[in-house]
């Protein structure tokens, strides 16, 4: 009873304090966005903010790799594979858009792109406005 009360407690203060999966190293990577994204603004494709983050994240020290393939799987048979832009210390995947705005196709990309490679938190960036969006996403 006591340890249940104290779970419970430690839950509430976890809310509180706003605490996620993945919260400091997903706050490194958005701070890394903003570097390329004040630098290069917008208006260049993909390709190129990929390349800008993959060298901010690695001179912060993180480990990161780009376009990593993984396989799609449906009832047990590969179906497809896809490449995601940049995976950082195999605990984020990020989806890197420039477009004019975000909407509900970019989620639900990211968010089966995280069950196809098993991880469980996700950024979607979108470098293709004056103010760089981004969305944080957790299965």
């Amino acid at each position: 009873m006591k340890a249940e009360i104290q779970n419970e407690k430690e839950m509430e203060n976890t809310c509180i304090a706003g605490i996620y999966p993945e919260q400091e190293l997903t706050g490194k990577i958005i701070e890394g966005a903003f570097a390329v994204h004040n630098a290069l603004g917008c208006g260049f494709l993909e390709r190129v903010y990929s390349n800008a983050l993959l060298f901010e994240l690695r001179k912060m020290g993180l480990q990161c790799e780009q376009e990593i393939p993984f396989k799609v799987t449906y009832r047990g048979i590969v179906v497809g594979d896809y490449c995601a832009d940049l995976i950082v210390e195999r605990r984020v995947l990020l989806e890197l858009k420039a477009c004019a705005s975000l909407d509900s196709v970019h989620e639900a990309q990211i968010l089966n792109y995280m069950k196809a490679s098993s991880i469980q938190v996700g950024l979607l960036l979108n470098f293709g406005k004056p103010k760089l969006q981004y969305r944080r996403f957790v299965r």
